[in-house]
C-alpha cells in the first residue's frame, strides 16, 4: 500500500504537485474552496512545459470532514491562511500523518508546532512558475522541482514522499530546512516585493541596471543575515539565483498576483519573521524593512 495523500489549497502549488502524484499512479484527496462544483464536473486542467494532463474524476471535497485520514497532507495555502489550519487539519490526521507546508516564509513549521505540538511537521521549498488561470486550471510555467526539510517526525516517510515525488516526474530533495528556508528567501524577499512595490515582473526588473542592483543588494543583505543564525550560504548565491530568473520565463510571482487581486501580502513570514529573527541575532535588515514598510503601505491601501 502506498501513501495517501491529501492536498489543502488546490491552487498554482497544491494543485500541480498534487496533480503529478495523482498522474502517477499515487492516490491523492483534494480540497477546494470556490472551484470545488468545477472541478467536481469537469476536472482539474494542468497546462505545463513538461506536458499538458488532466486529473478526471478527481477525488474532489469541500469540506476536510468529507475527506479520510492521510499519511500526509501536503499545504499549499497562502499562509495568510494558515489560521485556518487549526480547523482544517485534525479531520484528515491520525498519529503519525506528516504535514507538509509548501509555503512561503519563516517561521511557518513553529507556528504550526505550536498548535499542534506532536504532529509530524515537514516544509516545502517550490522553486516553480506556476500560477492558478482559471478555475480548476493550472499553468506551469518553467522549473518544477521540490525540496523537503524534515521539521519534526521521522526521516523514513520524508524518505517516501521524496521517492513518491521522484517517480512523479518532480525534481526532489531532502536538505536541512532551517538553511533551505534562507536560502529560499534570497529569491522571494526580491522578487514577490519589487514586483508589488514597483508594479512589474521578474523580467522587467532583471533587464533595468538599478532595479538589479537592488535585487542584488537585498539578496545580499539576506544572506549576511542568515550568517549571523548560523547558516552557511555563500554571497555566491546571489550570482547563481540572478542567473536563474535571467533566463526564466518571464513571470508575475504570487505575491504580485495577490496584489493584483487584492488579496492580503504574505509579508508576515516572508518579511516580518525573517527581519525580527536576524534582529534578535545582532543583523538588522535594513533595506529589508524599508521594503516590508512600503508593502505594508501598499496593502492598507487596496484592503
Amino acid at each position: 500500500m502506498g501513501l495517501r495523500y491529501g492536498v489543502i489549497g488546490t491552487g498554482a502549488i497544491g494543485g500541480y504537485y498534487g496533480g503529478k502524484l495523482a498522474k502517477a499512479g499515487n492516490e491523492v484527496h483534494f480540497l477546494f474552496h470556490s472551484d470545488y462544483e468545477y472541478v467536481k464536473e469537469n476536472g482539474l486542467n494542468i497546462s505545463s512545459i513538461d506536458g499538458d494532463f488532466k486529473l478526471f474524476p478527481v477525488s474532489a471535497y469541500h469540506d476536510t470532514k468529507e475527506m479520510p485520514v492521510c499519511d500526509v497532507v501536503l499545504v499549499g495555502l497562502k499562509s495568510t491562511n494558515n489560521h485556518l489550519l487549526k480547523e482544517l487539519l485534525p479531520p484528515l490526521l491520525h498519529k503519525d500523518t506528516l504535514v507538509i507546508l509548501i509555503q512561503n516564509g519563516l517561521g511557518l513549521e513553529e507556528d504550526l508546532h505550536a498548535t499542534f505540538p506532536s504532529l509530524y511537521i515537514a516544509g516545502g521549498l517550490a522553486f516553480i512558475c506556476s500560477n492558478k488561470t482559471g478555475k480548476g486550471h493550472i499553468h506551469h510555467l518553467d522549473y518544477g522541482s521540490l525540496n523537503l526539510g524534515l521539521y519534526s517526525g521521522p526521516e523514513k516517510l520524508l524518505e517516501e514522499v521524496c521517492k513518491d515525488l521522484r517517480n512523479a516526474g518532480i525534481k526532489a530533495n531532502i536538505l536541512e530546512l532551517a538553511t533551505a528556508r534562507w536560502k529560499k528567501l534570497v529569491w522571494n524577499i526580491p522578487y514577490n516585493g519589487l514586483t508589488v512595490a514597483l508594479n512589474t515582473t521578474t523580467d522587467k526588473l532583471m533587464n533595468h541596471p538599478s532595479s538589479l542592483k537592488l535585487i542584488h543588494d537585498l539578496m545580499l543583505e539576506v544572506i549576511h543575515a542568515s550568517h549571523y543564525l548560523g547558516y552557511p550560504i555563500p554571497d555566491s548565491y546571489a550570482e547563481e539565483m540572478l542567473e536563474m530568473t535571467k533566463v526564466m520565463t518571464p513571470y508575475s510571482p504570487s505575491m504580485k498576483l495577490d496584489f493584483e487581486n487584492k488579496r492580503p501580502l504574505e509579508i508576515e513570514y516572508i518579511y516580518s519573521f525573517p527581519i525580527k529573527k536576524a534582529l534578535k541575532a545582532g543583523f538588522r535588515m535594513s533595506k529589508v524593512e524599508m521594503l516590508e514598510k512600503e508593502l505594508e503601505f501598499i496593502q492598507a491601501n487596496y484592503l
